[in-house]
């Protein structure tokens, strides 16, 4: 399913380049759930950008099923987005002047196909089921990171990119999501790749890696 191979990624820092992904390898098979912790600035949400086609490697290569990630043209990459992900994002994104249902529908729409029964299922879990008249302005942050959850699922995306999707939910909402995500992955054959600081939410994924210097490397998975 994803395939990155000699991954490198530097950034501006004045009038220096900081490496932040030196060299990255890393196999994904379809379906699989991953985690992926490290330090704050290791380059993880660096890393789901690049697969998000956010961004472009400095060097190196990225397939995502049958994609090259580096042949997609600015349409292409939209496409793929719409299509085959569902991104959370860490400051959720949602649209303001749509109601928490048309938030949670608008990638299903954007594609063509909105699976009501499907949609309410996950709305339910989420315990969004009497919000979905509000507003994005009405709702706690937790709230909207849930329905930023839900949005990202409702098209049945073949890869879910997950950058800290439970870090402003309480305890009980953080079980509650990362049994959702685990399950709608596995029911769908979907693939996950989840960037958290929580190790027991890491812990739940069927592999848990970790950045460090640019690099996963064996001696850091957990």
């Amino acid at each position: 399913m994803i395939s990155i191979k000699h991954i490198n990624k530097s950034f501006q820092d004045g009038q220096h380049s900081k490496a932040i992904l030196c060299n990255l390898n890393l196999s994904i098979c379809r379906g699989e759930r991953v985690a992926l912790t490290g330090e704050s600035g290791s380059g993880k949400s660096t890393l789901l950008h690049l697969l998000a086609a956010i961004e472009n490697p400095d060097s190196g290569a990225i397939f995502v099923g049958d994609k090259d990630l580096a042949t997609l043209t600015t349409s292409g990459a939209d496409q793929y987005r719409r299509e085959q992900l569902g991104i959370i994002f860490q400051n959720f994104n949602l649209i303001e002047c749509l109601s928490v249902w048309d938030n949670i529908c608008f990638p299903a729409r954007l594609n063509g196909h909105v699976d009501k029964d499907y949609i309410n299922r996950l709305i339910a879990d989420l315990g969004l089921s009497s919000h979905l008249k509000k507003y994005p302005q009405n709702l706690s942050g937790g709230e909207q990171q849930r329905v930023a959850i839900a949005r990202a699922l409702a098209h049945k995306p073949d890869l879910i990119l997950a950058d800290e999707p439970t870090g402003n939910l309480d305890e009980k909402n953080s079980q509650k999501v990362a049994e959702l995500l685990m399950r709608i992955c596995e029911t769908y054959h979907t693939t996950l790749l989840m960037v958290t600081h929580s190790h027991v939410l890491a812990n739940q994924a069927q592999r848990h890696l970790h950045l460090r210097n640019g690099q996963i490397n064996p001696a850091h998975v957990e």
